[in-house]
């Protein structure tokens, strides 16, 4: 079967684990030259590289702060230098901080705010400048705009800030057949998530869902994937959620 990437070169941020590791992954296999940032783990970066290059796919890894603009600067400026396109960026990078209002600093919320805003904010900016026609963007938000959920604020403040991005930026470049999405994923199976929560906590999520389970990071990648497809030609400036049916 043909691989629809073949000749494309995409950008994944955070793409070292997690969601982004599945995305960086099923980009390669469809033929992309993907180029994807990490901020600490350097190992874990190069295992994924060398996975992919055993496969027969092509990706590169490079250290960046999605906080940072200079880093942002830098990862364009590359891979501008090295393959000379770009056709696909996929903002998946994100931090989160759980507080209640009352006890978040400016710190925290300017912390937050830096990478799930300003950080994806600059990333579009470039790629509105460079992003050849009839490319794609897909910045990853979150179910927990449409739940209430108690100490999770300034997340779903930032994640809400992305939505609109998203919409605003798929007017401006729909003249040039870029397509701009957002995937809302619900709770996920990583790493992360299970961090600080018990069996019964998971337990009590996944019963939220009408699928009955979390998700997992190939339910996300896989579709990413699928907009990236010249058949889902006609879909931008969507949020399309990717939670089984979940509901708080």
């Amino acid at each position: 079967m043909e691989k629809f990437l073949t000749g494309k070169t995409a950008i994944v941020t955070g793409g070292s684990r997690g969601i982004g590791r599945a995305i960086v992954g099923n980009l390669a296999e469809q033929g992309a030259t993907v180029v994807f940032t990490y901020l600490h783990n350097q190992q874990q970066a190069n295992e994924l590289v060398e996975t992919i290059a055993v496969q027969g796919g092509s990706a590169r890894a490079i250290a960046a702060d999605m906080a940072q603009p200079e880093d942002i600067d830098h990862l364009f400026l590359s891979v501008m230098n090295s393959c000379r396109r770009l056709d696909i960026l996929i903002n998946n990078a994100g931090i989160a901080i759980y507080k209640r209002f009352e006890d978040f600093t400016e710190q925290d919320i300017n912390q937050i705010f830096d990478v799930n805003i300003k950080g994806v904010f600059l990333c579009c900016r470039h790629a509105a400048r460079l992003m050849e026609n009839n490319g794609s963007i897909i910045n990853i938000g979150s179910t927990v705009t449409r739940v209430m959920l108690p100490t999770y604020g300034a997340y779903a403040a930032s994640k809400g800030a992305v939505e609109q991005m998203s919409k605003v930026l798929a007017r401006e470049l729909g003249g040039r057949g870029i397509r701009v999405n957002t995937v809302s994923p619900g709770p996920i199976d990583t790493e992360l998530f299970r961090a600080g929560k018990s069996d019964e906590q998971i337990a009590r999520l996944a019963a939220q869902a009408a699928l009955g389970r979390i998700g997992t990071v190939a339910d996300v990648a896989d579709l990413v994937t699928v907009l990236l497809d010249e058949r889902s030609g006609w879909v931008t400036g969507q949020n399309i959620l990717v939670n089984g049916g979940f509901a708080a």
